[in-house]
């Protein structure tokens, strides 16, 4: 039975065409349908095409005057080829709910197959717009920007894959998806042990997007798995580091969760990398500075100079400021070589151009040990970078070491005997 007059129209010239042709009245009645299908079919495909390449040109001509990621990747990756091809199964179902009786075989069959395929196309046109997606997202993780998004990218896939998937398991069985949801939370349990690390992963993978635990191009130690370099990638499954020596760790994301790892994002975003380095003094070669002895460094360091010259008046005058110094002096002291040498170093750490004065800046004196009393050297390079960032501190020990017989102190050296 059918409901639409140019439907009927259309149909009928059909039949007719096919009696001019000499094919009898029931051979006539039964391949109109089937021809009629076809032209369906031809027109659905054929207005898609013609839709795919209006948009094709019309997206090229906004590229033209505006740069878009998204759509400069969709037009690379063929994505609009793959959306265009859900548009013929919406056609073809839309006619045939007009042209043919709902309850005959023909409906029935064409419009199974007619779903099956739309789903078909809706699933791998869902995943390639969410491919673009995601290569976008990465170039503009590349450059810094942004968080990353892939997980919660992957998390939207996988549940709209999933459901597009339950869809045409339940047409094929002619089954409501409902039914089969019911019965998926009946078998829960199951799934959860059989699947049990893809979803630890993947709770995992949601949590590390959602608070930006690790970004791609974050430098992170993770002692548990003997990984120690750059983050690469970051998925739902899988989180990629890149160690120093070029080798790849892979790791699920529940690894990073369940463990302790170490980020070094924010000495990243901070304003200096931190130098804590100890230099081991010989303990008998520490001794009480005499007159004479400060009267000599005073030639070694102008800036020495004036430090032991302020702290001489203050002890002529009876003051003991070695803490709180109103004078600004550095932390150190004129009573001992290690105290007028931990003096000088502070000064140098503060005219060195590399390191910043807006953060902290300081020699201690530790707890002496076996090996000595460790001067320790504590703070922040401005330059960051790895390479940079060991030059500077090795330029910082050497030149202590190098001056540290002028203050007659020597460094602790264990003898190996051969």
């Amino acid at each position: 039975m059918f409901t639409n007059q140019l439907a009927e129209e259309l149909l009928n010239l059909i039949h007719s065409l096919l009696l001019g042709i000499g094919c009898t009245e029931k051979i006539a009645g039964k391949l109109d349908g089937i021809l009629f299908l076809i032209i369906i079919v031809i027109i659905a495909f054929a207005l898609s095409r013609l839709i795919y390449h209006i948009s094709i040109h019309f997206v090229k001509r906004i590229l033209k005057h505006k740069h878009i990621p998204l759509l400069e990747t969709m037009i690379k990756d063929h994505t609009l080829n793959k959306i265009a091809y859900v548009l013929p199964p919406i056609m073809i179902s839309a006619l045939l709910q007009v042209v043919f009786d709902q309850k005959s075989s023909w409906y029935t069959v064409t419009s199974k197959i007619t779903w099956l395929y739309f789903f078909i196309a809706l699933l791998l046109a869902f995943n390639a717009v969410f491919k673009a997606i995601s290569e976008t997202t990465m170039e503009k993780q590349q450059v810094g920007k942004g968080r990353p998004m892939r997980g919660l990218i992957q998390v939207v896939q996988t549940i709209v894959s999933l459901m597009i998937i339950i869809s045409i398991i339940a047409l094929l069985i002619n089954q409501s998806p409902m039914a089969i949801y019911a019965g998926l939370g009946g078998a829960a349990a199951v799934l959860m042990l059989i699947f049990k690390d893809s979803i630890l992963g993947f709770v995992a993978g949601i949590q590390l997007s959602q608070n930006d635990m690790v970004r791609i191009g974050d430098w992170i130690v993770v002692p548990s798995a003997d990984a120690d370099g750059i983050v690469i990638d970051v998925t739902l499954n899988t989180v990629k580091i890149q160690n120093w020596d070029n080798t790849i760790v892979t790791l699920p994301p529940y690894n990073l969760i369940a463990n302790s790892f170490k980020n070094w994002k924010g000495m990243q975003n901070s304003d200096g990398r931190r130098i804590n380095k100890d230099i081991y003094l010989k303990l008998a070669s520490v001794k009480p500075c005499t007159p004479e002895f400060l009267e000599k460094m005073k030639g070694f360091d102008p800036d020495l100079a004036h430090f032991i010259t302020v702290k001489q008046q203050q002890a002529l005058e009876g003051e003991t400021a070695n803490t709180e110094n109103p004078a600004g002096l550095v932390n150190g002291t004129i009573e001992t070589n290690a105290g007028l040498l931990r003096a000088y170093m502070e000064l140098y750490l503060r005219k060195h151009p590399s390191i910043n004065k807006d953060m902290t800046i300081m020699v201690r004196s530790l707890t002496p040990t076996a090996s000595g009393v460790p001067m320790q050297l504590y703070c922040f390079s401005k330059n960051k970078k790895w390479e940079s960032y060991e030059s500077i501190c090795a330029e910082i020990v050497e030149h202590f070491v190098s001056v540290m017989p002028y203050f007659e102190i020597e460094p602790f050296q264990k003898m190996i005997s051969l």
